[in-house]
């Protein structure tokens, strides 16, 4: 079974899985075989790939960043969704993790539109700063070290178009940001990361209860 990071009933998620998820072949193999990774619980779920996709056709996304890789799912699923002409930068620092993802770009045929920048994300995102990059392009998913995050959206949304989407998982930590007893670090820079966010007035906000959940902020 997927993950269900916010447990939602067993039966019920089941249900929205079988009558919604079309996820394809080799997004399907990408899944299994990284179910069998030591950090498999860093992949998005399939039902956020379909979402993001889905988002990404609607917009007619041809330019995307991507933070924080792993083995590939997302930034497979968003070169799906974009014309052959579109382009993705995806950032990360594990040349391990993304051979995974390489391989597997190739197999979908979309190899040519992925930019792969291994870097720490905060370098490779001032470097298209400095090139005069900013508001060029239409959609950014950050998924890397929580304690960046607030680092890399502050250059992100520099980066991304008016109109454009940012997209930012991993923003209710399997529910533990609502529980006034938690005092862990990560869930209490998530807090402030998403208490400064809903306070960004360039941006209008949406925070959503899939996979583990995923702020959507759409530029102004």
């Amino acid at each position: 079974m997927f993950k269900n990071a916010l447990g939602l009933q067993e039966s019920l998620y089941e249900y929205i899985l079988a009558h919604s998820l079309q996820e394809p072949e080799v997004l399907m193999q990408l899944r299994q075989e990284t179910a069998n990774h030591p950090q498999a619980r860093m992949q998005i779920s399939p039902e956020q790939g379909q979402l993001m996709s889905l988002l990404v056709q609607l917009m007619g996304a041809t330019r995307a960043i991507e933070i924080g890789v792993f083995t590939g799912y997302s930034s497979l699923t968003v070169a799906l969704a974009m014309p052959p002409e579109g382009k993705l930068i995806a950032c990360d620092v594990s040349k391990d993790y993304t051979a995974i993802a390489r391989r597997y770009w190739a197999l979908a045929g979309v190899a040519d539109k992925i930019d792969l920048r291994i870097a720490p994300a905060v370098e490779t995102l001032d470097q298209l700063l400095a090139e005069g990059q900013a508001e060029s392009f239409d959609f950014a998913f950050i998924d890397a070290d929580k304690g960046n995050y607030q680092n890399y959206y502050d250059r992100v949304v520099q980066l991304v178009r008016s109109g454009g989407l940012i997209a930012v998982d991993n923003v209710l930590w399997s529910g533990r940001v609502a529980d006034a007893k938690s005092t862990d670090k990560i869930v209490q820079t998530i807090r402030s990361f998403n208490q400064q966010l809903a306070q960004d007035d360039r941006v209008q906000v949406s925070i959503l209860p899939i996979g583990d959940g995923l702020t959507l902020a759409l530029k102004r």
